[in-house]
């Protein structure tokens, strides 16, 4: 994917007033989650966002982060009519930076007025795939619980009971196991349309 690279605050200022609503990705080169991020977002086709994407290196332009909070790189972030809002930190696999630039469209409520299924899903915090999936239920305004099976011992039991399986991550849609990131299962069973 294109992204066009920002020299100064001046500029980045100037694109702002002439695209309301864009992305900016801020990125320090030769850091290796960054260089990470790089190679993914640069792996995505051109035609999957049509919001223009400008980039940051903060080892060579020092103001724009620190004009707009920004203390972790790499991080995309979306400005919508000039403010920043969501924000996507980390190194990403292609399918969640998509996720991210185009979230599908998802109903709260179903057709006949049920309320959102429950999705409770199990990670651990040195797991990239977890962050992957809840960044992805995230974009997708899933609303879900989170529960940390290095920390908790039953939850680790009960999750080995249901699938049979200890890698994480594993999510339990109204009752249905899905394991690891199984994007085509969870969207059909969150009837995300994407």
């Amino acid at each position: 994917m294109k992204h066009q690279p920002i020299s100064s605050l001046q500029e980045f200022r100037d694109k702002l007033s002439k695209y309301p609503d864009l992305f900016l990705f801020v990125y320090k080169k030769g850091a290796q989650q960054s260089d990470c991020a790089l190679v993914n977002l640069e792996s995505l086709a051109n035609e999957t966002i049509k919001t223009p994407v400008f980039s940051v290196n903060v080892a060579e332009v020092r103001d724009v982060h620190l004009t707009y909070g920004i203390t972790t790189a790499p991080v995309i972030i979306e400005f919508k009519s000039g403010k920043p809002g969501r924000r996507l930190k980390g190194c990403h696999q292609p399918e969640a930076l998509e996720s991210f630039f185009k979230p599908s469209s998802v109903t709260a409520e179903t057709e006949d007025g049920k309320k959102q299924k429950q999705v409770i899903i199990y990670t651990t915090p040195t797991c990239s795939w977890c962050r992957t999936l809840k960044d992805y239920l995230k974009n997708n305004h899933i609303n879900f619980r989170e529960i940390d099976v290095s920390k908790d011992e039953k939850a680790a039991t009960e999750m080995v009971k249901r699938s049979g399986q200890q890698g994480v991550p594993q999510s339990l849609i109204d009752g249905q196991m899905v394991v690891g990131f199984d994007r085509y299962r969870i969207n059909t069973l969150l009837g995300i349309k994407g």
